[in-house]
């Protein structure tokens, strides 16, 4: 067995296990509000997002093509499959460190932020290779910039919409009813997450396989979506209780009908980066905006604006009380 093969093996599993951290560290983040609302049992929507994982995961095939060809240019050989593994094992470090401490940071910021970094001491150490700057910025810096905007502006104008929508409608029954169609904006979260987080790691299997000249394109053989989709949907339903401890019962405080609109805005956004434009986002970072512009229609004061700057803190919280009309506020237990 050659130097390359047995690298590429090693990669592919380390792959493997970056995508299973994701499983149990992001997906919680798109099944979360769900469970905050008490919509879905919490092992129910585990078992949700990891059904939408393993099918969203077929549909990803753009955002695969961005990480494994867009970011960075290593030349084939055993040194640039050493480089994607040490970026892969950045990641999923800081995966671990944040699972532990329950804490809702972004696995796309951590992939393409360790590859990026070990590609740089990559080349401070006289190795060839290329950090695609122009690519980055393009497919990567700024719809990671754009899309929590849109977020925040979709969530906000969803959740106006359910507002007028509704409001005359009786609040304990408004609420029932919001539950049961959460359901349904659950399974397009979870769906957009495999679109976007499957898709990541696929594009660096990919990524090793060409390095190592096991393949000289950039299609994604039937085997790594199988393999995958498989993974990750293991790593979500194997449980992220600690990340949805902090965003279902810490941080987020909403009731049905803002757990739908938060979760249906997350969704469209997340379904437009992967179908429409095939770009790599922050699941974590879209529902969080998507939240935050739906406790805006409340009154600005009701949102902590500086939640980005301290996202990685225990008890930060995008929203500091319930967003929503008087009566929906006050039976958020119904």
């Amino acid at each position: 067995m050659s130097a390359l093969l047995i690298g590429a093996i090693v990669v592919i599993v380390m792959t493997m296990v970056f995508a299973f951290t994701n499983g149990f560290h992001d997906a919680a983040n798109a099944i979360a509000t769900s469970v905050s609302t008490r919509a879905l049992p919490p092992r129910v929507a585990l078992l949700m997002a990891a059904l939408g994982n393993l099918v969203g995961s077929f549909l990803g095939a753009k955002v695969a093509g961005t990480v494994g060809e867009g970011i960075v240019s290593l030349p084939p050989g055993t040194k640039s499959l050493v480089v994607v593994f040490a970026g892969l094992v950045g990641a999923v470090v800081w995966n671990l460190i944040t699972w532990y401490f329950g804490l809702p940071a972004s696995s796309s910021h951590s992939l393409i932020g360790g590859l990026v970094g070990a590609t740089l001491a990559a080349l401070s150490l006289g190795l060839s290779g290329q950090v695609l700057w122009s690519g980055i910025l393009d497919k990567v810096i700024v719809p990671m910039i754009i899309s929590p905007v849109i977020g925040l502006v979709v969530g906000y104008l969803v959740m106006l919409a359910v507002m007028w929508t509704f409001r005359r409608s009786a609040p304990g029954r408004l609420n029932r009813g919001f539950r049961f169609a959460q359901t349904g904006s659950a399974a397009l979260m979870a769906l957009g997450h495999g679109m976007q987080d499957a898709a990541k790691s696929m594009g660096i299997v990919v990524l090793a396989l060409n390095i190592s000249g096991i393949q000289h394109d950039h299609h994604i053989p039937w085997w790594v979506y199988l393999l995958t989709a498989g993974v990750m949907a293991a790593g979500t339903y194997s449980g992220g209780w600690r990340v949805i401890r902090t965003l279902g019962r810490r941080i987020i405080h909403l009731d049905p009908p803002q757990g739908f609109a938060a979760e249906l805005s997350g969704a469209a956004v997340l379904f437009g980066a992967s179908i429409g434009f095939g770009v790599p986002i922050s699941t974590t970072h879209t529902i969080t905006a998507a939240i935050m512009g739906v406790g805006a229609t409340k009154r600005l004061s009701a949102v902590r604006w500086g939640w980005p700057a301290t996202s990685s803190s225990p008890g930060s919280s995008p929203c500091r009380r319930p967003a929503c009309s008087r009566s929906w506020c006050t039976t958020s237990r119904t």
